[in-house]
């Protein structure tokens, strides 16, 4: 299987266990181009609210978010040494706010803060 296809099978059975375990958590997407440059990906968890994501870390779920990131990115066979170089948190109640809802133009806002 492709790496981006196997990728994307791992990452979809992360977001749902986070989905089972996580108050709060509703998705996850992924950037970058495991092919040419494993260290250009990228992980963003969504929660609802900003107060269910604080909740999470507060409670120990961001551990467990990087141990899921981790885990499919080693069974994509996607070389990383620290999954919370690749991993941030974000929320719907936060694109809502500060972008209309608008998911492509919040992700290139975010990409461009991280350059």
């Amino acid at each position: 299987m492709p790496v981006e296809k196997q990728l994307v099978a791992s990452l979809t059975a992360a977001c749902e266990a986070a989905k089972r375990e996580i108050p709060g958590f509703l998705w996850l997407t992924h950037e970058g181009d495991s092919r040419l440059s494993p260290g250009s990906l990228h992980v963003v968890w969504v929660f609802d609210t900003q107060e269910s994501l604080a909740h999470a870390l507060e409670t120990g779920q961001g551990k467990r978010m990087y141990g899921l990131t981790a885990e499919a990115f080693r069974q994509a066979a996607v070389p990383i040494t620290a999954a919370e170089a690749h991993v941030s948190f974000d929320t719907e109640e936060a694109c809502a706010r500060h972008n209309a809802g608008n998911w492509q133009a919040r992700l290139a806002m975010l990409r461009s803060f991280s350059r």
